[in-house]
């Protein structure tokens, strides 16, 4: 399992990374080696607001169905429009071209309580 060591976790594995004043997120390697091939990956408009915690889209793989929640609060800012006719890529390389939407962080102390890498690793592990 790859971790991104600039990136922090959701236990529903999710990862954050700052940008900026932005928020990156998508889903870590774990989570998209337990999916298997993803097929097709739905998220919301940019301008969508959502509270931390709550679904923000789907990823559909060969196997299942998995909901995204959003690891901070915040106003979508951008969203990864080439994931569309390319969901695979999020198995190819799910730090880098798979990221799946950018956020305005309405409180930027929700970062804190997110997961180290080490933290996240650990979690990860009991379920393999």
């Amino acid at each position: 399992m790859k971790l991104d060591d600039k990136a922090r976790y959701a236990n529903t594995h999710e990862w954050a990374r700052q940008e900026g004043n932005l928020i990156v997120v998508g889903i870590s390697d774990h989570a998209q080696e337990s999916l298997g091939d993803i097929v097709f990956v739905d998220l919301p408009p940019a301008g969508q607001y959502f509270k931390k915690g709550t679904v923000f889209g789907v990823v559909e793989s060969v196997k299942a169905a998995s909901d995204l929640y959003l690891p901070v609060s915040g106003k979508i800012n951008a969203v990864n429009g080439a994931l569309g006719p390319a969901p695979e890529t999020v198995n190819k390389d799910c730090y880098g071209e798979g990221w799946m939407v950018t956020v305005e962080p309405e409180d930027p102390a929700e970062w804190e309580t997110l997961l180290s890498p080490g933290e996240y690793e650990k979690i990860a592990a009991l379920e393999e």
